[in-house]
């Protein structure tokens, strides 16, 4: 089956995550494969968010962050919990929105070029089991409207994967 989703480049910022909703809900309905469900999500993520360099998810294994499907270049493999900004929003369950990485305590430098990031935990059975991750080369790129449409799509996708 092939899939030709396109973002409307008027639109928005609401009203892209609102049809990357609905992209990702026809990409994982019915595939419960979480790695096939976050990659497609990750390439998702890459056409409908513009102005990233890295989009993607860690997975909560144990007790790190051990990297999972992305587009980008190539990441930091494994992250302690509450370490850098995805290892705080998974140890916190809350969304780390950083308009500056640099001034970020403890940031962990995966790509030299990015500035800005935000992560989202997402959260299933009340536990935190992987977190989004959107990193920019431009600084303050992400805001209130990125947050809260990822965290609406971590509440989405949450149960296949």
């Amino acid at each position: 089956m092939m899939y030709d989703f396109q973002p409307d480049e008027t639109a928005s910022p609401e009203e892209r995550y609102r049809q990357l909703g609905l992209a990702a809900s026809a990409l994982i309905e019915g595939e419960d494969d979480a790695v096939a469900n976050m990659a497609n999500i990750a390439a998702l993520l890459w056409e409908f968010i513009p102005q990233m360099n890295w989009a993607g998810f860690y997975r909560v294994i144990d007790s790190e962050l051990v990297l999972g499907p992305f587009v980008g270049r190539p990441a930091c493999i494994r992250i302690p919990m509450g370490q850098g900004v995805c290892g705080t929003a998974a140890s916190s369950g809350q969304t780390q929105l950083v308009e500056d990485v640099h001034a970020f305590p403890g940031h962990i430098a995966c790509d030299a070029v990015t500035r800005s990031e935000v992560v989202v935990p997402v959260i299933h059975d009340g536990r935190v089991i992987a977190v989004i991750d959107c990193d920019s080369p431009e600084p303050a790129r992400f805001d209130a409207a990125d947050a809260a449409g990822l965290e609406a799509l971590a509440i989405l996708i949450a149960p296949r994967i």
